[in-house]
């Protein structure tokens, strides 16, 4: 009898259940007369091994013997078939795992974590940008610290803000790629980091006015215009241009102002609305407002829509003015710091800033919600310059 290619195709396909030898180590193993598997027997480093060379009838007598033909040279050079086929696969599995792909399917993951669902694209725009063009076709498990810094380079110091963010999603990649169970180096945007070195870009802060200069300005508001009105009423609430601009008559209960958690940056859990307490003052804004709304909408735009951020700042620009509108925050937060002796935890309240760590939060339900009353009344005092007194606003002709 033969010692190898003892079978044929028409007797493979004949014959009944069992193990049936073609010689050199190959064999048919079959269940049944219609279905089996090919096994190759080998000795590797003095270790009996079985390697599986797939299903019968799928694969061919032809092809059985082919693989294991390759099988065997392998060991012929000291190399064990079947540990060399786990790495072929885990390297095909690297390459299927693109950067592109990975960091698409991590902004996906925390899409319930980001204002709007992240439709916006504030979250991916950094990696999309600055980060993917370069590295997006590259396997995510072939990425390093040099792969980062080369990408980065380029923006390190002239953008230092955005080159943070995209250095930060890109290590949330990675993260999110382990989580994949692929074999990723997590400290390499700590490397790149070390290998970028300290940036030299200083943060520049929005310009804001002192608070002592906002009676004057906010005086200054007074034609009693939708741009006029809005800039009063973020002003003396000291909530951000978002929210503000998309006031809805619906969200207003009283003297109690409720956004909806959707709304407000960084806060996505349901139970996360923000009150925000109205002055006398900024009830009587809301009153002028109310016959300009549309669709509900107390601050308009002259088209369709609500009004936009650059419209307001706009108007300081115009008046040769640093400042912005955002920048009325900080004029609120610093008069809070010099001129009240409102708590910390109360102060970035009125901000809607969160504080402490989730864990504190979680007892600490409080939104000081009757302190901040007390407070953001003084401000409008303050604001208007007559102690609390309404200041007279222009009407629409």
């Amino acid at each position: 009898m033969r010692a190898t290619n003892r079978l044929s195709a028409k007797g493979a396909a004949s014959l009944a259940g069992g193990k049936h030898a073609d010689g050199a180590g190959l064999w048919l193993v079959k269940e049944e007369r219609a279905r089996g598997k090919w096994v190759l027997r080998v000795t590797v480093h003095g270790r009996r091994r079985e390697m599986g060379l797939g299903p019968f009838p799928a694969v061919t007598l032809a092809e059985a013997r082919r693989l294991a033909e390759e099988a065997r040279a392998l060991v012929r050079a000291g190399t064990d078939p079947i540990k060399d086929r786990e790495r072929k696969r885990r390297e095909a599995e690297r390459k299927l795992h693109l950067l592109h792909e990975v960091a698409l399917d991590a902004f996906e993951s925390r899409k319930a974590e980001l204002k709007g669902d992240g439709v916006a694209g504030r979250w991916f725009s950094p990696l999309e940008i600055h980060v993917l063009p370069k590295l997006g076709k590259v396997p995510v498990a072939e990425i390093d610290q040099r792969d980062i810094r080369d990408c980065l380079a380029p923006i390190w110091h002239e953008k230092a803000s955005t080159a943070e963010k995209a250095m930060h999603r890109l290590g949330l990649c990675l993260q999110h790629a382990a989580a994949l169970g692929l074999d990723v180096d997590l400290q390499a945007t700590a490397k790149a980091r070390a290998l970028l070195g300290k940036q030299r870009h200083s943060v520049v802060h929005i310009p804001a006015l002192h608070w002592r200069e906002v009676p004057e300005f906010y005086q200054s508001l007074s034609d009693g215009t939708v741009t006029h009105l809005v800039l009063r009423l973020l002003i003396l609430t000291g909530v951000r241009s978002s929210p503000l601009r998309f006031l809805h008559e619906s969200q207003i209960n009283g003297d109690l102002w409720t956004i909806p958690a959707e709304a407000m940056k960084g806060r996505k859990d349901a139970t996360a609305d923000y009150r925000v307490p109205l002055s006398s003052e900024a009830l009587e804004v809301i009153k002028a407002a109310k016959p300009l709304a549309r669709d509900g909408f107390l601050f308009p735009s002259v088209r369709k829509g609500v009004i936009s951020d650059a419209t307001m700042s706009r108007l300081m620009e115009r008046r040769g003015m640093q400042a912005r509108p955002h920048g009325f925050r900080s004029s609120l937060r610093d008069w809070l710091a010099e001129r009240t002796d409102a708590p910390h935890e109360v102060a970035e309240a009125c901000l809607a800033h969160v504080t402490h760590s989730e864990n504190v939060r979680s007892y600490r339900r409080t939104d000081f919600l009757e302190q901040r009353v007390v407070l953001m009344e003084r401000w409008a005092d303050h604001v208007t310059g007559q102690c609390g007194a309404v200041v007279k606003l222009v009407g629409v002709r």
